[in-house]
């Protein structure tokens, strides 16, 4: 094996000697043992230290799943012999858990005993069950001559129940259907007659009532007592003495002082106001009354606004508000808006802090659902027989329809007006004046006043007429235009001591300075409000 000795005599003996000793000193390195305890039993060997000991077989066994790797990484050679070795080992050991389940099966315990009669009552003699639906468990007396037994299960005494006034719904209505007697209940309303008029409250008017002991089961319990509150500064108690229903008011004292809101736009003027106390009906006509001096949309964050509301507060804590009185808003470029509500010749609108009242519109034709026969311009004339101006435009409408004033004005003529036939004329601001001709009948006179939407007459065939219709003319300066482009439009301008006194009341509005339960204040009504609303559900 070897061509020539590489060992000296001095590594022990002659070469070939020394070489197949030290050569069968090394195959001599068990097989069983580790590389490292191979290395080290070569050691030994060379030093004539080596001793012989044999594994067990936990060693064996993990030498041998080492070297086979029985639970490799199935995500890699798949296909393999590697691959399919681990897939087995996956499977064996599921089938292991699935053997190893439990058992579901029921486990087997004692029945239990049947209840003897004996038992039975024992136990049911301990039961609590409402006496209402007719329970007969307890501890039973012995029959003998103190007990007799009760025909009918005995009523309470009094019976005391809470109502709440609905929407669309009446005191009476209420107290019937909390099971008053009509008696009783006529006898109340002939109480309350001067306290509530007709018999309407508010709806979720909560109403206390108590009733008494009846003599049988075949007639209603009689009143014993009713209280609620008739408005903010009236409660209303009355009570059954010596067999008659008796009322005694109590008056309650109350603030009228009208709350004011004020705040800052954050995201939006309907998220602040509410935040500051308003209620949704009043932010709503606010919002109405501002959107008509200037567009929502110019609203950003920063603007800021003032509402004034009528308000009354009891001194028991209830609260109520009322119509909106006044509305303000400064926007982030400085422009203002004062409007306040204000009274103006029977009429309730709103007016600037100049006394410029609000602006409305004329109505769009004198007559309801008519249709246009002829316009404006020069025709032929169908009786005349020959072409001239036609100063006005004629609606088609049946005999008798109403004719309606376009805008607020004075009548300056009402008559027989010649080829006119029956003619109304009405005098408006500004020079501008109408023409109501044909009627077949007027409805006003000459020098009356008349509003917008008024009747002053009806659809006629009179003067020189074919037909049923109306015709009707504007006038500006003295001339005829065509009514077809003139849209009048008109407003109240507030003068004199009319004008000094809406300066003062708007000036005393806008010196109210809430203190600091204003806002605890509407904070509450706000949530009096949402309570009456969860209750009317």
């Amino acid at each position: 094996m070897f061509d020539r000795s590489e060992f000296g005599s001095a590594q022990g003996g002659t070469g070939a000697s020394g070489a197949a000793l030290w050569l069968g000193r090394t195959q001599q390195t068990p097989r069983f043992l580790t590389p490292r305890a191979g290395d080290i039993a070569g050691r030994l060997a060379d030093s004539h230290q080596f001793e012989r000991r044999p594994l067990d077989w936990r060693t064996r066994i993990e030498q041998w799943a080492r070297d086979v790797e029985l639970v490799p990484d199935l995500g890699h050679d798949i296909g393999s012999l590697r691959w399919f070795r681990g897939a087995a080992t996956c499977f064996a050991l599921c089938a292991v858990a699935l053997s190893l389940k439990p058992d579901f099966a029921p486990l087997p315990a004692a029945a239990e005993p049947v209840m003897t009669q004996a038992s039975y009552d024992e136990i049911r003699s301990q039961m609590l069950t409402p006496l209402a639906l007719g329970a007969d468990s307890g501890r039973h007396m012995g029959p003998t001559d103190a007990v007799a037994p009760l025909a009918h299960t005995p009523e309470r005494p009094t019976v005391t129940l809470n109502a709440a006034i609905g929407a669309g719904d009446s005191l009476s209505h209420a107290l019937t259907r909390a099971g008053v007697s009509n008696a009783d209940a006529a006898r109340v309303m002939d109480l309350v007659s001067l306290d509530i008029g007709s018999g309407a409250l508010p709806a979720g008017t909560r109403l206390d009532i108590t009733l008494g002991r009846r003599p049988n089961r075949n007639v209603p319990r009689p009143l014993d007592q009713l209280s609620f509150r008739a408005s903010l500064d009236l409660a209303i108690d009355i009570r059954r003495e010596n067999g008659a229903l008796s009322i005694r008011r109590s008056r309650i004292a109350v603030d009228d002082t009208p709350l004011r809101i004020r705040g800052v736009v954050t995201d939006s003027l309907y998220q602040a106001a509410r935040a500051a106390g308003a209620l949704p009906a009043t932010i709503q006509n606010y919002l109405r009354v501002i959107g008509q001096h200037i567009p929502l949309s110019s609203i950003a964050p920063g603007t800021k606004f003032d509402i004034i509301v009528a308000h009354r507060r009891a001194e028991t804590g209830e609260t109520e508000t009322g119509d909106l009185l006044y509305g303000g808003l400064q926007l982030t470029g400085g422009r203002k808006v004062d409007v306040l509500r204000w009274a103006h010749e029977g009429k309730t609108q709103w007016f600037e802090a100049s006394g410029v009242g609000e602006k409305r519109p004329g109505l769009a034709r004198p007559v309801a659902a008519a249709r246009l026969s002829s316009g404006f311009g020069m025709r032929f004339h169908p009786i005349l027989g020959y072409s001239r101006l036609h100063a006005g435009v004629d609606y088609a409408a049946p005999t008798g329809t109403p004719i309606y004033a376009v805008a607020d004005g004075r009548v300056s003529y009402a008559g027989r007006h010649g080829g006119h036939g029956n003619y109304v004329k009405l005098s408006h601001v500004g020079g501008l004046g109408t023409g109501y001709a044909h009627m077949s009948r007027i409805a006003v006179s000459s020098g009356e006043t008349v509003r917008r939407g008024q009747v002053i007459g009806y659809v006629g065939s009179t003067g020189l007429s074919t037909g049923p219709h109306l015709h009707y003319e504007v006038y500006r300066g003295g001339r005829t235009v065509n009514p077809l482009s003139v849209k009048f439009e008109q407003g109240s301008q507030l003068a004199g001591r009319e004008l000094q006194a809406f300066r003062s009341r708007l000036a005393q509005l806008k010196a109210i300075t809430n203190g600091p339960g204003a806002a605890s204040s509407a904070s509450a009504e706000v949530r009096q409000a949402d309570a009456m609303k969860i209750a009317m559900r």
